[in-house]
């Protein structure tokens, strides 16, 4: 029995790929008709594993001529970018990638990512296919289609009611402010032996920071992305926000690395009253608090409401490989796993929000499934409130968000004011975007 093409690293992978067309060469017609074994990376395995894992086995159950096996996955967004960045360069890239939404645009812009437009325009109307223009939007960037939207999400509020309880705080009316959130954090972090008011999840890279601007309605960039935005009243007013999740809500600075799991931890032990994250982690939360308390999530607390959005989040699948045949062979597996019956799997195993326009319509996709599990309807309940995670022009994306964290981090410290770092953070931004 053959060695199971998950098992291998990448490269060797590709290797065996090539090897296997090169054996086709002479050999008699039918072994030209021999399956695709098609290479496809992820990020993020605590989210995604079981899901990518349903989606594999699904796939390859009903296809005959194509089978898909995954490379071992990266642990972040921003780990996953560097992998095929690095990889372009030096070879053994794979053929399918899932990234993060805010980095389809580096890799269309340097040429690693496909354009998916011949490819959607011989499907026919792509409406048929659950394709909208606001999801095929998400994938979108400088003309080309460089991928599909694949799982999204916005940040929403994951709540320990027993804490909630202790302090009076009635868990079916979780503040919608966060002046009270603010507070209420307070008093359960007096409650001493190690209770924790709140964590809001900012390390990693800028999608929460993100949430807290747009959420007083502003933006990261000029519209003609020549100059920074954030830098304004509404960048100031969330980095004050942030400043005093630390000072009054006593909000404990669980480290900036993007790995870091201890907030996630001290909420399964039960220790943390209120924790806001990404809704991609409701299935992993429910199985860490298993029944150590009761948990509950929300919507985020309302900053602007009438000029607020919040981020979408999330990854889309692009198509790496440059190969004719794999790159038809691709495409069969990135329907899938967009299609209504791809999504409505992503949801039940993670939390996301569904990426295609019938799974959304539909209620025999996921209606029964929200209504047997509330937990995953907060999110849900935002959708309208959702705009692109932005991604920045230009070669230096990456160190752009990576700077954005590492000031960040200064205020989580307390190391330095909102405004130093409001002034610093965007002076280093500017000398990193592309100029007109």
């Amino acid at each position: 029995m053959s060695r199971p093409i998950t098992s291998l690293p990448l490269d060797r992978r590709a290797a065996l790929g090539l090897m296997a067309g090169a054996a086709t060469i002479g050999m008699p017609s039918v072994v030209r008709a021999q399956t695709i074994e098609l290479v496809a990376h992820y990020s993020m395995p605590p989210i995604f594993k079981e899901a990518q894992e349903s989606l594999a086995e699904a796939f390859n159950r009903r296809s005959d001529k194509v089978k898909v096996g995954y490379v071992n996955p990266t642990p972040t967004y921003e780990e996953g970018a560097q992998l095929i960045l690095r990889q372009a360069t030096t070879g053994g890239l794979p053929d399918v990638s899932f990234q993060g939404l805010n980095r389809l645009r580096l890799f269309s812009e340097r040429g690693i990512a496909a354009d998916l437009k011949p490819f959607l325009a011989r499907e026919g109307d792509v409406e048929k296919l659950g394709y909208s223009a606001p999801l095929l939007g998400l994938g979108f960037h400088g003309g080309v289609q460089c991928g599909l939207a694949f799982a999204t999400s916005n940040p929403i509020s994951y709540l320990n009611a027993d804490l909630l309880r202790r302090v009076g705080q009635d868990p079916d009316r979780f503040p919608t402010h966060w002046d009270e959130v603010i507070a209420l954090a307070a008093r359960i972090y007096a409650l001493g032996d190690g209770n924790e008011g709140m964590f809001f999840r900012w390390p990693g890279d800028d999608w929460m920071f993100s949430a807290l601007l747009y959420g007083h309605g502003g933006r990261m960039l000029t519209p003609d992305e020549t100059k920074v935005a954030f830098d304004g009243p509404e960048g100031l007013a969330a980095l004050k926000l942030l400043d005093r999740m630390v000072k009054e809500g006593k909000m404990p600075n669980f480290g900036a690395s993007a790995t870091s799991t201890a907030d996630l931890q001290a909420f399964g032990a039960g220790k943390l009253g209120a924790m806001f994250r990404t809704t991609a982690q409701v299935r992993q939360v429910s199985g860490m608090v298993g029944r150590n308390f009761e948990l509950r999530t929300t919507t985020l607390p309302v900053i602007d409401p009438v000029k607020g959005r919040l981020p979408t989040g999330g990854a889309g699948v692009m198509l790496v490989a440059k190969n004719p045949a794999r790159q038809a062979a691709a495409w069969e597996f990135m329907k899938f796993v967009t299609s209504a019956e791809g999504t409505a799997i992503m949801a039940r195993n993670t939390g996301y929000v569904p990426c295609n326009q019938i799974a959304i319509d539909d209620p025999a996709h996921l209606g029964a499934f929200y209504a047997a599990n509330p937990l995953f309807q907060a999110a849900t309940r935002q959708v309208h409130l959702m705009i692109p995670w932005y991604a920045f022009p230009g070669q230096n994306s990456v160190r752009v968000t990576q700077i954005m964290v590492d000031n960040l981090a200064r205020i989580a410290e307390q190391k330095a004011s909102p405004e130093e770092v409001l002034r610093d953070m965007a002076r280093e931004v500017a000398r990193l975007i592309p100029r007109a």
